[in-house]
């Protein structure tokens, strides 16, 4: 099995720990999605970024809607997240 080293969040410095003290106040935790990219803290804000902008962004499509896309595709994936 792949193992990929991550980043605790007690370990995280600079960008690093601004994307993880930001995760934080969104989830109230560093998920294992966002640990995965901490080794490169910035894929991990492109990443972030692009995720606000389709959840929070500018859209025809209700909170609610970008929600439900996004657990139908996690579901057909077999994605927990």
């Amino acid at each position: 099995m792949a193992y990929i080293e991550t980043i605790a969040p007690d370990r995280a410095r600079g960008a690093l720990l601004v994307q993880y003290e930001m995760a934080e106040l969104r989830a109230g935790k560093v998920w294992n999605i966002l640990r995965i990219m901490s080794p490169n803290p910035g894929v991990l804000s492109a990443s972030m970024a692009l995720y606000l902008q389709v959840m929070h962004g500018p859209s025809p499509l209700t909170r609610g809607q970008r929600e439900m896309l996004a657990v139908t595709v996690s579901k057909a994936n077999a994605c927990h997240y």
